[in-house]
């Protein structure tokens, strides 16, 4: 997905750079090579010199490039060695015959350093073998696997490694082709020799038994007797890119507060520092024969925010009950996935999902669909009067999605239309949140998406007012809220050092997360002056925390309009789908309590007026009743229902009783929570 995104929004400035620096550096080898050849010193110096320069271009700015250049059979050990054979043929030429031999000892050298580099990466892709381990922990106290910091970068990355320790034999070379002293040369080579040496040497140091991490079968017996004292019960399955671990992270604090011992199951490395900020325990499984060691422990619900194609791995363990929660219902025919009937119960928010399911006929069976509500919404405020100052308005579209569906998001179409409508109004504030992937597919979504903001900051340039003064609450609570969800890592650190610095979490910790967190919404809030408009794009504030500050929402067919129906303020939906307002109704139950919005944005003035005077609000008892159908109740609470259906799932999962199952006799409190003795 990232990799599509950058291709679709690669704006032309930047391929005009590539292009540029591969012209230069291509220009500078070969008026070395001419200079080598004729022989010219200064050409020599200033082509080796402007060589060098693109190299350190590439290696910070131009990542993408150097990839490029080693798939076309030029990478860094190619280009270096090139441009120190070329100075050692521009010396030759330049030396008479009689002194060529002065010369040999210099080649030698650079023989042999190149020797030493290839032997430094040898020896680092086995340690970075042995800092590979089958599990990887976060929450954990995994010292016993003998943990220690990761080697320097610079050892671990050739391309730079070589630019750095090559620099002495190359400057030394080029102070000889300047002054024809050899022993600058020499003294260069000597140098980048002493280097390597000391790189080689610090690598095999970590090879020795005392020193490198716990080998693989020493790494499984820590992870199934860490299981055996843990004793889990209830665990998040989750697999994905690199842009969907919010799927997951809407369930961690859910999970968190059920009963049982909780649990994050990951199958990719990179994820582990995707998922937030929680105290649950974290293992990463890469392996399949790892992740079905699951089958020997005590746990016995799986519950699953997304598909995969690795899901279907987990399902194999027999022992475990799984059940799909999905990361967000909507109307989309994603919100009923044929997938679903692979688990043993779908979880859902009300009974209109039911009702979805079985009008779609995938084959989830009613008596395995579970109504749970939304426990991620409990922290949405209700509904508490119209607005006393300016309307505070979110428009949140979704993006264009995969199937080129022009209804799937309002953008294109709609959005600036929306936006100037709402814009036009002096007594609106608009907080504009697109989603994270708008323009990933459709280029014409990434452009509207930039139009919309210029018209916001240009609206918010002919606005004056006063702002708030800087009283340094928003640092300091920035600064709290950081030291409580991040961890700081060296550039350089590797899934081992992680796992030592990402142990065992100190106590209390998500109890001050929680008060750091509202601490940090109300400074960010009050730094801003309440009229201005903002365009919110960054992981804070949430987009519940935008729910709560707003009186009105517009956005798209998506899940956050069924999550805003929780607070029970008015909300518009953008039809952009080329049907008539009754069939989009139909076919979208979540439009049924909203006001239908054209592309032409027509309807804004009447809904805003309605968000002003409530008494002119037709859909109130719509919106109710809709929200009792998308969510449940209000009574349960949707985490206490949560927390019953992972019971009961837990009990069914006891029930089965498979055998291979090393499980230890379990009892169940008077309060209903799962306990486990001793």
């Amino acid at each position: 997905m990232s990799r599509l995104r950058s291709a679709v929004r690669l704006p032309g400035r930047q391929t005009t750079t590539r292009v540029l620096v591969a012209a230069v550096l291509a220009a500078a080898v070969v008026t070395q090579a001419v200079a080598a050849l004729r022989p010219h010193v200064p050409l020599l110096l200033a082509a080796t010199a402007a060589s060098w320069a693109v190299e350190g271009v590439l290696h910070r700015w131009q990542r993408g490039m150097v990839s490029l250049f080693a798939k076309s059979h030029a990478d860094i050990t190619v280009r270096h060695v090139l441009r120190d054979l070329l100075l050692v043929l521009g010396l030759l030429r330049l030396t008479p015959e009689d002194e060529e031999t002065a010369y040999t000892v210099l080649v030698a050298g650079l023989l042999a350093f190149y020797a030493l580099h290839c032997a430094v990466q040898a020896v680092s892709v086995l340690v970075r073998r042995t800092r590979t381990l089958p599990v990887v922990t976060r929450n954990i106290d995994a010292s016993a696997l003998r943990l220690t910091p990761a080697p320097p970068a610079l050892l671990r990355h050739p391309g730079p490694r070589l630019l750095v320790h090559g620099l002495p034999a190359t400057a030394g070379l080029l102070v000889t082709a300047a002054t024809g002293e050899p022993r600058c040369a020499a003294f260069g080579i000597a140098m980048s020799l002493g280097l390597a040496l000391m790189g080689l040497a610090d690598l095999l140091v970590r090879l020795l038994p005392s020193r490198r991490p716990a080998g693989e079968q020493e790494v499984l017996e820590w992870f199934d007797a860490w299981l055996a004292e843990y004793r889990p019960t209830v665990g998040l399955y989750f697999s994905g890119g690199v842009s969907s671990a919010y799927q997951a992270n809407m369930w961690l604090e859910p999970l968190a507060k059920a009963g049982g011992k909780p649990l994050i199951v990951l199958r990719e490395r990179f994820m582990m520092q995707k998922i937030a900020a929680t105290d649950v325990p974290i293992v990463c499984l890469p392996k399949v024969s790892t992740l079905l060691r699951l089958e020997q422990s005590t746990l016995q619900v799986l519950i699953h925010p997304s598909n995969s194609g690795k899901t279907s791995q987990v399902l194999r363990i027999p022992t475990i009950k799984h059940t799909f929660v999905n990361h967000g219902e909507s109307d989309k025919l994603s919100s009923c996935n044929p997938y679903a009937k692979a688990y043993d119960e779908v979880w859902v928010a009300g009974p209109a999902a039911r009702e979805r399911y079985a009008a779609a006929e995938v084959g989830v069976e009613d008596k395995d669909v579970v109504e749970i509500g939304r426990p991620q919404l409990d922290a949405v405020r209700p509904y508490a009067g119209p607005p006393t100052g300016p309307v505070t308005v979110l428009y949140a579209p979704t993006w264009e999605g995969w199937d080129g569906n022009p209804g799937n998001t309002s953008v294109i179409a709609a959005g600036e239309n929306i936006v100037r409508a709402l814009l036009a109004d002096p007594g609106v504030r608009l907080l504009y949140k697109p989603h994270p992937l708008t323009g990933s597919v459709d280029p014409r979504a990434g452009a509207a998406d930039r139009r919309i903001r210029e018209l916001i900051r240009a609206a918010n340039r002919e606005r004056a007012g006063q702002r708030p003064a800087d009283d340094g609450e928003l640092v300091r609570c920035t600064r709290e809220l950081d030291r409580l969800t991040t961890t700081g890592f060296r550039a350089a650190a590797d899934s081992v050092e992680r796992m030592l610095l990402q142990s065992t979490p100190e106590p209390g910790r998500a109890t001050a997360l929680t008060r750091a967190t509202e601490a940090w919404e109300r400074a960010y809030w009050a730094s801003l002056p309440a009229w201005e408009h903002q365009v919110v794009t960054d992981a804070r504030p949430t987009l519940y925390a935008c729910f709560n500050r707003a009186d009105l929402l517009i956005s798209d067919v998506s899940s956050v309009v069924s999550d805003f129906l929780a607070s029970g303020k008015p909300y518009a939906v953008a039809n952009t789908s080329g049907l008539g307002e009754e069939a989009f109704r139909a076919a979208f139950p979540t439009a049924g309590a909203a006001t239908v919005l054209t592309p032409d944005a027509v309807g804004v003035p009447g809904l805003l007026d309605a968000v002003r005077q409530p008494e002119r609000d037709e859909l109130r008892s719509a919106r109710a009743e809709l929200k009792r159908r998308l969510l449940g109740p209000d009574e349960p609470s949707a985490q206490e229902r949560f927390d019953r259906a992972v019971q009961a799932l837990a009990a069914a999962a006891r029930r089965r009783g498979l055998p291979g199952q090393r499980r230890e006799q379990e009892t169940v409190s008077a309060s209903g929570r799962l306990t486990l003795p001793g």
